[in-house]
């Protein structure tokens, strides 16, 4: 069986193994995808800012192999035996982490459900934001930048998942009414940097007139944009997450966009859910975060350093 246990703030970036102990606290277990995306770094930090504002303990499990379904299992499974208060949970497939999710409703460990929606089981409360609306609005403001008329390509996040197909439909919604512009091609990059630098290598063969991108994530609009730099070629470039790095590059002038589709605050609502949960606080079934897109007009309020962020207020949160 394999597990990892990340201590969370600073630690976190270097993957050191432990956990955070308050002597009085609920254990919470927080579950996210892999270690490569830093959208999940975000996710696990938001997670450790609430359970310390909240004197509650987090302990993280994240699969050593990107997205492994057979990992999480086996990390439900140790989950289980070490019995938490309750658990946070991305799962790796919404579809096929039905099982593990029943395993957790069986033990009767209350669980809340963040950023993707499982497609079964019982939990506390979903938190998580409009992959839709925020596809639709990255798509509505980089169409609308090119004049609602150029060549664009499209990285997709991973076929077959609830975030890339409700984000693929916002974009292809967006392209309905913008008939001036031409898709040159769209290919899954897998939410991964490395491999939208692939992805886009290849694609620039074919076409090197491309005058846009959208990309489903923050990490495949930078792979892009560093083979539209290694290639020479100039493009207008949006991501979703409104991530650190993402920021930086719109501050820069090199990224044109992101959605904010905020980790942080999904890690900080999901813990926040789970322990008013154990303390017999009222928590509603839903929880849906407002979307936004980020741009060189109104970064500065997304401009703070991962490890500088407040959680939100429980009541601004659940009445927005």
């Amino acid at each position: 069986m394999t597990r990892m246990t990340i201590k969370c703030g600073l630690a976190l970036a270097l993957l050191a193994c432990g956990t955070l102990a308050y002597a009085d606290g609920e254990n919470i277990a927080v579950f996210t995808k892999n270690l490569t995306n830093p959208y999940f770094q975000s996710v696990r930090l938001g997670a450790q800012s609430a359970a310390k504002e909240m004197h509650a303990n987090v302990v993280n499990y994240v699969p050593t192999t990107p997205d492994s379904i057979p990992e999480q299992m086996s990390q439900i499974d140790d989950v289980i035996v070490k019995h938490p208060g309750a658990v946070v949970f991305v799962p790796v497939d919404f579809k096929a982490m039905g099982p593990g999710i029943a395993k957790l409703n069986a033990a009767k460990i209350p669980t809340v459900n963040i950023v993707d929606k499982a497609q079964s089981g019982n939990f506390v409360s979903f938190v998580g934001a409009s992959d839709y609306q925020i596809g639709l609005q990255t798509a509505q403001y980089l169409l609308k930048s090119m004049g609602g008329k150029g060549r664009i390509i499209i990285l997709e996040g991973v076929r077959g998942t609830a975030t890339s197909d409700e984000r693929m439909r916002g974009f292809h919604d967006a392209l309905k009414v913008a008939p001036g512009i031409k898709v040159l091609s769209s290919q899954p990059a897998n939410y991964q940097r490395l491999q939208a630098l692939q992805v886009m290598e290849n694609l620039l063969q074919t076409y090197p007139n491309v005058d846009g991108v959208l990309a489903a994530n923050d990490a495949m609009a930078i792979g892009a944009l560093d083979a539209l730099d290694g290639a020479n070629i100039n493009a207008k470039v949006v991501g979703i997450n409104a991530s650190k790095e993402a920021i930086d590059l719109i501050k820069q002038g090199k990224l044109l966009a992101s959605g904010d589709y905020s980790g942080f605050k999904q890690g900080c609502l999901g813990v926040m859910a789970a322990l008013r949960a154990l303390r017999r606080e009222p928590v509603p079934k839903q929880i849906s975060l407002k979307t936004e897109v980020v741009t060189a007009t109104n970064y500065q309020s997304f401009d703070i350093a991962p490890d500088k962020l407040n959680c939100p207020t429980w009541d601004a949160a659940v009445t927005q």
